[in-house]
């Protein structure tokens, strides 16, 4: 029964359990709204974005571009089950996240996505205007 109960470390420092507190143990009602983790590279002439998206179907995941602007969101939900009371332990959480991007000096009719492994990479090609606007400064 131990062995089923996760061991946390801590720095043992005064507001260790303050922060425990804040961070995780009151619901702020932004939950749902929580953020993802992402990476962003300069390939020349586009761009790609790397969102980490663990545990989502293909079918969970929204992308929509309104004017100048990217929205990622992905929702897990969760599904009825009348054996709740049988957890021991429920850390899986079920929830929405989403998180915007600008896409000034995107073309975004050119926007491509896969979702591979947990991992959805976008491709997002440099419009004409923001290629030629680019220019090197030396640095004296």
């Amino acid at each position: 029964m131990f062995d089923l109960i996760p061991f946390e470390r801590g720095t043992d420092g005064l507001f260790d359990e303050f922060s425990r507190l804040v961070n995780g143990g009151f619901w702020n009602g932004t939950d749902s709204f929580r953020t993802f983790r992402t990476d962003i590279l300069d390939k020349g002439d586009r761009y790609v974005l790397r969102a980490d998206l663990p545990g989502f179907q293909k079918q969970e995941i929204n992308i929509n571009v309104e004017g100048d602007r990217l929205t990622l969101s992905a929702e897990h939900k969760e599904e009825f089950n009348e054996n709740k009371k049988n957890y021991i332990r429920k850390e899986r959480r079920y929830g929405a996240f989403s998180r915007s991007f600008d896409l000034s000096g995107i073309d975004s009719a050119g926007i491509c996505a896969r979702y591979s492994n947990g991992v959805l990479e976008l491709e997002l090609p440099k419009s004409a205007q923001a290629k030629s606007s680019q220019k090197r400064i030396e640095v004296n």
